[in-house]
């Protein structure tokens, strides 16, 4: 038999971890490279280098033991992703790509040069004031780091002198160049997976998420919206992959505006928490046509498999259960499919696994999934 191909992913969380179990399921082997020792990816190869991509001679090695690499979220710099395209080895997404979507004001920037419709944003610099902002976006506005923000880590909302001053210093602690963009009155908030290779492009339904303290905690797919806004929202998000010449897979979060129109809040190069519903959901799951694009496959379908899906985000609780208590807790529903991250350890607000739900009324099995949540503490 011939040589396996080996797939390089660049971090080891829970996203690397599902798509390592679907490139594994592929007949594919996978190589993680993670800071810390036993990363939930790195768990399930026996080819996990510990250390990170400032590592010119770690780097090296990751990369000779790749055919092809890619990443598990945007906070690599894409300057360390062309020293990898050097070594000869295909990148997905390119450094290129990268460079496009992890400083968010040039991610808008681009965004608004290809005729997408975002919010209007500004560069912060040191001598700007609260009200010179606000003269340019309106009140309130919202703050945001360019660069390491996620989970709403990275953004701060600002009404006035007291929370721009506090923001501007809460945030240049995470990077030292900010944005700001206006803030989008907003009736739901979307999000689209698009899975692009040269050859084509693959989109999953359009889905509403809910979120918690700025961290997704709940998906609804499919979004109840009409046929034209789900068209629109199809539409924008290939345009957006398109707009910083991506391939791989491809997350885009949206805002339905209170007047009915679609403005695109962020766009992630990689699986996105939207889109964990598609496992269970869909005929081919985000993490399966990830590695299908990486690998220049034929890409699945990605239409559903019942008529609705439920995913809610198990973030970490105050007082949490052994880990056997959860499981009996949440496979005592028989319809609940439950995933468990295995994380080191646990701290408020942390995503720890996630429950799906599957049915044809998604009424009902919201209603389900938010009581089999509130039992489960990680």
């Amino acid at each position: 038999m011939s040589k396996k191909f080996c797939i390089g992913i660049l971090g080891g969380g829970q996203l690397a971890k599902m798509s390592t179990q679907a490139a594994v399921r592929l007949g594919f082997d996978v190589v993680i490279l993670e800071k810390e020792k036993n990363s939930p990816a790195g768990m399930l190869t026996h080819n996990e280098f510990t250390g990170w991509v400032d590592d010119d001679k770690l780097l090296k090695q990751f990369a000779h033991r790749c055919d092809v690499i890619t990443l598990e979220n945007e906070f690599v710099d894409h300057h360390r992703l062309e020293i990898l395209e050097g070594l000869g080895k295909k990148v997905f997404p390119s450094s290129t790509t990268i460079a496009l979507i992890q400083d968010k004001l040039l991610q808008k920037e681009t965004l608004a040069q290809n005729r997408i419709p975002v919010p209007r944003f500004v560069a912060v610099e040191k001598y700007h004031s609260f009200n010179e902002i606000a003269s340019i976006l309106g009140k309130p506005f919202v703050l945001k780091s360019r660069k390491m923000g996620y989970d709403g880590y990275g953004n701060a909302l600002v009404k006035n002198e007291k929370e721009y001053t506090a923001g501007v210093e809460r945030l240049s602690y995470r990077h030292s160049n900010l944005m700001a963009e206006s803030f989008i009155h907003f009736s739901m908030e979307l999000a689209v997976m698009v899975a692009r290779t040269k050859n084509e492009i693959k989109i999953y339904p359009v889905v509403q998420t809910i979120q918690k303290n700025h961290i997704c905690h709940t998906v609804i797919a499919p979004a109840k919206i009409s046929k034209q806004l789900k068209k629109d929202c199809e539409e924008i998000a290939v345009e957006s992959v398109k707009a910083v010449h991506g391939f791989g897979l491809f997350g885009i979060e949206m805002f339905l505006s209170d007047d009915e129109s679609i403005i695109v809040n962020e766009m992630a190069p990689r699986p996105h928490n939207s889109g964990h519903y598609t496992i269970e959901g869909c005929v081919t799951s985000q993490f399966e046509n990830h590695i299908r694009a990486v690998m220049g496959l034929p890409l699945g379908s990605t239409s559903m498999v019942n008529k609705a899906a439920v995913m809610i985000n198990l973030l970490g609780k105050q007082h949490p259960q052994k880990t056997i208590d959860a499981y009996r807790t949440a496979l005592d529903y028989p319809n609940v499919h439950l995933h468990i991250y295995g994380k080191a350890a646990s701290r408020a607000g942390r995503k720890m696994g996630h429950i799906t739900i599957v049915g044809d009324d998604a009424k009902k099995i919201l209603k389900q999934a938010n009581g089999v949540e509130k039992k489960i503490r990680l």
